[in-house]
């Protein structure tokens, strides 16, 4: 068939990118979008717009292909990208889908059904047991051997998983992925398998054409995870034998080859660090959000891969123009995905306006994302802001260059992982390759720096103004970070910057200067700092500030900070009582389970709330009674909202 036009089903940064490979192939695309997105960035960069109800609507999509006139739909990944009722509705409307058929999707979409496929293509799979949420007992955990992970049969990307280390947590956790699972895929099926302590998750790309032609472009390494999330994937893996990585190629290709696969895809292997046993868990039928270290760390024919043009290709019926022999290893990338969250105050989403912006550039580094300045990120949509992707001719070349591209990543406005990433990304066990699985949820995180680089820009700042704002209460004096409020005072970070020179200060007996500085819109300025220059191979050190009347916002090092001025003339709120709980992040109220006179005890679960897809439990603080409830099952709460009030049992 010949594709003119594509409608791409989906949103921001992952739209971009199909939006950037049609436009060189010269084909019309389609933007559908939400009225929350009818100006997001994947609208304005489309030939055509079409709006929809959701993105999840089958029907409502399908319409929209059929209004734009398009020949082929892009799914993108998430959404309705592995939804084989999608799949035939597109083909029953003679529109093609750019990916596997509904029938294969029906077969690998869903980790029950493609595990046992797996078997009897003599694939080895992890033990596993089912479990039908639609009855009342969801389960019995009588015949399981603990640890054990709890899946959603239907999707992926850690929704509705958990681990389970005893039979006495196995009840809450079936009920809690099953609504989590039935929130994100519309499925509450759970697959329950044996827990590997540690493992590599390592995944195969396969690429297959509508004349039986099956390659893999090797494979990568996406271990780095958190509670099952990928944080950071590497192509190609670090740590596997070359016969390892032939058995799980081969197999990968068997696999699809037996299923008739057409267009990209992904199947997953878990390597058993303790035994070396591999061990086959899924088949995402779909491009993968790690798709570009792929591109970067292989070639076909002698140049690398844009695998949106070879997905098109395979969907306009086009055999694959090359075969394995073509395909080669040439070098190293690495991947930091960029949330809006938190991550040292429990990984919790963000939400709100952003201000300032900037994405990296220079050698060796890839941006994809959608994230601009003004952008508006809101809990409706998954977290994911952008990825920041380095290559280069090594791992340890890659992998230094993912730290400068991060630190060179600046967000201003809202919270993001930035920080965390890159002290992960330059942390020794990374650098080292020796993290598994489960490593990042047995290991005490990264503390952030609040009161060394941070401190030390927000002061370079004052410094470089001082002529400017003298007189005003943001004049430099020698200020200290503890002292009283003086013409300089800062809140209490604890820490001391004094004034050393026109350039320079020492920030908790570290010695800063200035090296240079790069004045943006908004008040923003690139510094780049010295520390401790007496000291041979001390780096030059970048960070962001901008300064306000009423703060100075830092991100240093990826990581952000607010510096505020507190005014004198402002009456502080009353912080919440100790037993009140409240909102930890701006989101939907899933279920309270307790009422004003309930007698709770510590530790006892009130109800759960629900953010960018991630499930929240809200805990009794202590023993006592509700003496008041704030909110209501499905209400939208800011972040701090009391929902719920407990007063302390007393003796």
């Amino acid at each position: 068939m010949t594709i003119r036009t594509v409608l791409i089903a989906n949103r921001g940064e992952i739209a971009l990118r199909v939006i950037r490979t049609c436009r060189r192939l010269g084909l019309t695309t389609v933007a559908i979008h939400t009225d929350l997105d009818a100006a997001a960035p994947h609208v304005r960069e489309a030939d055509l717009a079409v709006g929809v109800a959701s993105y999840l609507d089958v029907d409502a999509v399908v319409a929209a292909a059929r209004e734009s006139g398009a020949d082929a739909v892009h799914p993108g990944y998430g959404f309705l990208s592995e939804r084989a009722a999608f799949a035939r509705a597109l083909e029953d409307a003679g529109i093609r889908l750019v990916g596997p058929s509904a029938a294969v999707m029906d077969a690998m979409g869903r980790k029950d059904a493609a595990r046992e496929i797996a078997e009897k293509a003599g694939v080895p799979v992890v033990p596993a047991w089912g479990v039908s949420t639609s009855s009342t007992t969801q389960g019995s955990a009588d015949h399981l051997e603990f640890p054990v992970l709890v899946k959603a049969a239907a999707g992926g990307g850690g929704k509705g998983m958990r681990v389970v280390r005893s039979a006495e947590e196995y009840a809450d956790a079936v009920a809690a992925a099953a609504r989590e699972a039935e929130h994100a895929f519309g499925d509450a099926t759970l697959l329950v398998e044996k827990y590997v302590e540690r493992g590599r998750h390592i995944e195969v790309q396969v690429l297959g054409d509508d004349h039986g032609n099956v390659v893999h472009l090797f494979e990568r390494d996406c271990s780095t995870q958190r509670r099952h999330q990928k944080v950071l994937e590497e192509a190609p893996a670090p740590t596997i034998t070359e016969a390892t990585r032939a058995e799980v190629t081969g197999a990968a290709v068997a696999l699809a080859r037996e299923v008739g696969y057409s267009g990209a895809g992904t199947v997953e292997f878990l390597l058993d660090e303790a035994t070396g046993a591999a061990y086959f868990l899924e088949m995402n039928t779909r491009l993968q959000v790690e798709h570009p270290v792929t591109e970067l760390a292989v070639t076909v024919a002698g140049a690398h891969p844009d695998l949106v043009e070879l997905q098109l290709r395979v969907a306009a019926g086009e055999p694959l123009d090359f075969s394995q022999d073509d395909i080669r290893l040439v070098g190293h990338a690495i991947e930091a995905r960029v949330y809006a969250e938190d991550a040292y105050g429990g990984f919790l989403p963000q939400a709100g306006r952003a201000g300032f912006v900037h994405w990296p550039e220079g050698v060796g580094v890839r941006v994809d994302a959608a994230l601009e300045p003004g952008g508006v990120v809101s809990t409706a949509y998954d977290p994911m802001l952008g990825k920041v992707i380095a290559a280069g001719a090594d791992r340890e070349q890659a992998r230094r260059r993912l730290v400068a591209a991060l630190d060179d990543t600046a967000v201003l406005g809202l919270t993001t992982n930035t920080g965390f990433l890159r002290e992960l990304v330059a942390s020794e066990e990374f650098t080292g390759a020796a993290i598994d699985t489960a490593w990042l949820d047995r290991t005490e995180l990264f503390a952030p720096s609040h009161d060394g680089p941070d401190l030390a820009a927000a002061y370079a700042e004052l410094l470089h103004h001082e002529e400017s704002t003298a007189g005003t209460a943001w004049q430099a004096d020698g200020w200290r970070a503890s002292g009283g409020r003086g013409p300089g005072y800062l809140p209490d970070l604890g820490g001391r910057a004094d004034r050393t020179g026109p350039r320079a200060a020492v920030v908790n007996g570290v010695r800063v200067v200035e090296v240079a500085r790069t004045d943006h819109a908004d008040g923003v300025v690139r510094l780049v700092l010295r520390a401790d220059p007496r000291y041979a191979g001390t780096p030059d050190h970048v960070a962001w500030v901008q300064r306000r009347q009423d703060r100075v916002e830092v991100v240093d090092n990826g990581q952000r900070t607010v510096i505020a001025r507190p005014d004198p003339f402002t009456v502080a709120l009353a912080d919440p009582g100790a037993g009140s709980i409240t909102a930890p992040m701006p989101g939907t109220v899933l279920d309270l389970t307790v009422a004003v006179g309930d007698t709770v005890t510590a530790g006892q679960r009130l109800g759960a709330m629900e953010a960018m897809k991630m499930e929240l439990a809200l805990t009794a603080p202590f023993d006592g009674t509700v003496v008041a409830v704030g909110a209501t099952a499905g209400e939208q709460v800011a972040l701090g909202t009391v929902l719920i009030e407990v007063e302390e049992q007393t003796a």
